[in-house]
């Protein structure tokens, strides 16, 4: 059984970390058997969320897990690309995980004090008072200090909302009409897209980066597509275990 260590969900979405989205949306896309066990990073391998245990493997990072999974479990939506769509799918994918993630992550832990509320409290909320600020302080200057290690942080505000709204034009442009990003049937890159797209258009973070999404209406209507096809009227395994439990 394959253990996936995430974050606890929060404001609706899959998952506030949009990793932890992608990688669930894989296993879902992929049919392979999983139980979600909610924890911290602290725990984690590399120290970020997520990462999963199977077999006494123990893999971390989005790309190293999905990896790791075509190549035990033989599954790979993406088996039917041809070589130029494979390199064009991993462009947008760097696109979405190198520069539009850091946006979003901006928006969340960046300037705006109630944005940082919001986010605190979903992420802090169950800890009691006292320490929950002073964890929650010392988390937000060590994620300020990677959006500027990454260079996202060395820009003015308006640069950076700048760089998310022309990815996210980038993005649409080339979603166009399709149903998914490379076609008919879903592959990584819509897992990829769908973890940090939902995280920006249904998280109630406001920012001008949610506000240009929001005008890209087919990115909202792929985020709805991609949540009916995988996660409408399906519960994890572990959702499915405390149901039994309570009957």
């Amino acid at each position: 059984m394959i253990n996936l260590y995430e974050f606890a969900p929060a404001w609706g979405i899959p998952n506030l970390g949009a990793f932890c989205v992608k990688t669930e949306t894989f296993l879902r896309m992929t049919g392979l058997d999983y139980e979600i066990k909610y924890t911290v990073p602290l725990s984690a391998p590399k120290g970020k969320l997520p990462y999963i245990e199977d077999n006494g493997n123990k893999i971390a990072d989005s790309r190293f897990i999905i990896d790791y999974l075509k190549k035990q479990y033989g599954v790979d939506p993406d088996k039917d690309l041809t070589s130029e769509e494979k390199a064009i799918s991993t462009s947008f994918q760097r696109l979405i995980e190198d520069d539009l993630y850091w946006v979003m992550i901006y928006a969340r832990w960046g300037n705006k004090d109630a944005n940082w509320a919001l986010n605190k409290q979903a992420i802090f909320g169950g800890l009691p008072p006292v320490i929950r600020d002073i964890v929650s302080a010392l988390v937000r200057k060590q994620i300020l200090k990677q959006i500027h290690g990454h260079g996202m942080g060395r820009h003015s505000t308006e640069e950076i909302y700048h760089l998310g709204r022309v990815s996210l034009t980038a993005l649409s442009d080339f979603l166009g009409e399709k149903t998914f990003f490379m076609g008919s049937k879903p592959t990584t890159l819509d897992a990829a897209a769908f973890g940090v797209l939902a995280n920006i258009i249904w998280c109630p973070v406001q920012s001008p980066l949610k506000e240009h999404a929001l005008k890209q209406e087919n990115l909202g209507a792929f985020c709805d597509r991609m949540k009916q096809q995988f996660f409408a009227g399906k519960q994890s395994n572990v959702a499915k275990e405390k149901a039994k439990e309570a009957a």
